[in-house]
């Protein structure tokens, strides 16, 4: 006889995520998580074996979502420029979940190897190979430089273009000088990594 439908685990998973990303995974005991989950450390473990488990599947449910806008955005008819500002324009778009687990990843990635490794085989099927492809089909058109390894694009596409963005979102208000605004942010930060930041000679 199947189980009867429960909302145990979206509760497990709300609970743990507000924990984690106040306290760090290591900070975050169980049996809080459960006692603000309203249920028991038994049914944590019945859901997630384990609290990596549990922080993988926090990671999970608001990056699954994510990956589905990316590869929508990269995957549209447009130029590589276009598909670069349409991918920028999502990340720009984050929502105050979709930060706050960004935050949460860059702090357990930089504090647990375990959890780092963990990220990477995920992120490795998910929005790295997308990436990749839109270099390499970008590439292939003539649109980016082929003197550079592929891989090189692809780093210079996160590195120059996401990380700022979420870095200005967490940021920004405390910096005391103005920000672009959101259009300008996404065009600009493309105009860069196609272009560069030096002046044209």
């Amino acid at each position: 006889m199947p189980r009867p439908r429960t909302d145990i685990r979206a509760r497990i998973l709300a609970a743990a995520r507000a924990r984690f990303v106040a306290a760090g995974v290591d900070g975050s005991p169980l049996r809080r998580i459960a006692a603000d989950a309203r249920t028991s450390i038994g049914m944590v473990y019945y859901y997630f074996p384990s609290k990596d488990a549990l922080f993988l599947a926090v990671v999970e449910e608001v990056y699954v979502r994510l990956l589905g806008d990316l590869e929508q955005a990269l995957a549209g008819p447009h130029d590589f420029a276009g598909r670069l500002q349409a991918l920028y324009a999502r990340i720009a778009g984050a929502s105050a979940l979709e930060l706050d687990v960004v935050r949460l990843v860059a702090r357990e990635a930089l504090s647990s190897s375990t959890r780092l490794q963990s990220l990477a085989v995920r992120f490795s099927r998910g929005h790295v190979p997308l990436i990749f492809q839109a270099v390499g089909a970008g590439v292939k058109a003539g649109e980016l430089r082929q003197d550079l390894h592929p891989a090189v694009l692809m780093a210079a596409t996160i590195a120059l273009g996401t990380l700022p963005q979420f870095a200005l979102r967490v940021v920004g208000k405390s910096l005391s000088l103005p920000l672009p605004s959101t259009e300008q942010l996404t065009r600009q930060l493309a105009e860069a990594v196609l272009h560069g930041i030096a002046a044209p000679r």
